[in-house]
């Protein structure tokens, strides 16, 4: 009899247009690669590189996906590349905020 104990977890992932988490039971210490993989998420978005897409649990970012264990109630997740820098969003946010604030005052 297999004695290996299976943990649920869930594998997320978002477009701004879409977003889907798929629960999954896997082997206790399976790594955060492995759910991915059990998830078969890459057949919902195309655009996943299992690769290189950098993935992380409840928000914090992994190194290694493939050595990084789970525990039951982790939710994995598969970060999109950045369109815009936050950083330089934020900036233009502030001058534009900036710039409609002396306009109303002149």
């Amino acid at each position: 009899m297999d004695n290996s104990k299976l943990v649920l977890v869930e594998v997320a992932y978002a477009l701004p247009n879409k977003q889907m988490v798929i629960p999954v039971k896997i082997e206790e210490g399976s790594t955060v690669y492995d759910a991915v993989l059990k998830s078969g998420i890459k057949d919902q978005f195309s655009q996943i590189n299992l690769e290189k897409d950098p993935m992380g649990i409840f928000g914090k970012m992994v190194k290694d996906p493939r050595s990084e264990p789970l525990k039951a109630g982790d939710r994995v997740e598969i970060y999109r590349p950045l369109l815009v820098d936050p950083k330089a969003s934020r900036a233009k946010r502030a001058d534009k905020a900036k710039q409609e604030k002396v306009d109303t005052t002149e």
